[in-house]
């Protein structure tokens, strides 16, 4: 299962565990997703959404419907 996020694309990202010798070994960084249900009125259907937490603060901002219209203008997420 890849951890990507659904609405705005975020994946994880490469860098460097420095220790106090400044040695560096590689290690990721991973968003913050959640597994959320989100229910969609137009549709009147229930979708289930891997977003991160800037995703959710989002859709709380904005709405389900105006979020997934832009993710789907963006070529993010296809909707069926």
């Amino acid at each position: 299962m890849a951890k990507v996020c659904d609405i705005t694309g975020k994946r994880p990202r490469v860098g460097n565990n420095v220790s106090h010798a400044n040695n560096k070994t590689k290690r990721r960084f991973y968003p913050n997703l959640h597994k959320k249900t989100f229910y969609v009125p137009e549709e009147d259907a229930w979708i289930t959404l891997k977003v991160c937490t800037k995703a959710l603060k989002t859709i709380n901002k904005k709405g389900i419907t105006a979020v997934l219209k832009e993710a789907q203008d963006n070529g993010m997420i296809v909707i069926r």
